[in-house]
């Protein structure tokens, strides 16, 4: 029991607890519709993009919820722009501005003195380091994300059909595509701090997609990402603290090696059924009992 309660007992490595599951609540009900809809890339994209408002505010000693906040507008705002101004398609505009606010985002806190270890917080996080009043700021987004979802839960549903039919229905598909991305950009700077810019990407999709291999609704998909989130940071910070690793990274690794153990399991049992099925058939076909007719 000890191993499991040991990585939790001090102030900071419980705040480091409570920062994680605020982060893996926030990042399902996000990446829910995030995978849903096919805009994982975007998502990744988005977590590099708000990189340049982070690295600013690290230079000037600014807020840096603010400033991602910023970087988040520029982002949104530049991709809009490329779509409506060319003939290009989105994740094209999407492409050019990942690479760019990343870019940007490192040539500005190259000028900090402290270049190497502010870039390694920006991208990897502090779990550890995360402060009272930084999970009060958190906790407000995260309700805030929370709400925003139960309103648009319907928009949003309709719009991962069909933004034709989301139309139909009498809805404003292009409102709530913009405030999905409003949704998004609130999830990655509410979690950066906990699990930093590139690895909240994980939390983003490594749940959400386990959850989808195990489910058939959304509700259900949303609930089992949002379990699959709170074990994945817990057990990550076991797992770094006896193992002497990041506790950031550790705790966006868990959900993707998850996936792909959910992934196996399921092809095994499909594989498995697979074969009685064509057992049956072939019994069946032989003019031989069944199993099934057996025991009844």
């Amino acid at each position: 029991m000890d191993w499991l309660t040991d990585p939790f007992l001090l102030g900071f490595q419980q705040r480091a607890l409570l920062g994680g599951l605020i982060a893996a609540l926030t990042c399902s009900v996000v990446g829910t519709w995030l995978v849903l809809r096919g805009m994982s890339f975007f998502g990744d994209a988005f977590v590099h993009g708000v990189l340049p408002g982070i690295a600013l505010a690290v230079v000037l000693g600014g807020n840096l919820h603010v400033g991602a906040a910023v970087a988040a507008a520029v982002m949104m705002a530049g991709i809009s722009l490329v779509h409506r101004a060319t003939t290009l398609k989105e994740d094209t505009a999407i492409g050019l501005l990942f690479v760019g606010m990343m870019a940007l985002g490192v040539v500005i806190i190259s000028l900090s003195d402290s270049y190497t270890g502010s870039l390694t917080a920006i991208l990897f996080g502090d779990a550890l380091g995360v402060s009272p009043e930084g999970l009060r700021v958190q906790g407000a987004i995260a309700a805030a994300v929370v709400v925003l979802g139960l309103v648009l839960y319907r928009p949003l549903l309709a719009l991962s059909f069909s933004e034709a039919k989301a139309r139909a229905l009498g809805m404003r598909p292009r409102l709530t595509h913009a405030l999905l991305l409003v949704m998004i950009g609130a999830a990655v700077i509410g979690s950066f701090q906990a699990v930093g810019t590139v690895l909240v990407f994980g939390l983003l999709v490594g749940p959400p997609a386990t959850a989808a291999l195990i489910t058939r609704t959304v509700p259900w998909m949303m609930a089992a990402s949002m379990l699959i989130g709170a074990l994945s940071v817990t057990l990550g910070l076991i797992l770094s603290f006896h193992w002497g690793t990041a506790g950031s990274a550790t705790m966006a690794l868990v959900p993707i090696v998850l996936f792909f153990l959910v992934l196996a399991v399921r092809a095994a049992v499909q594989a498995a059924r697979g074969r009685r099925l064509r057992a049956a058939a072939r019994r069946t076909r032989d003019g031989l009992p069944t199993r099934r007719s057996v025991t009844s």
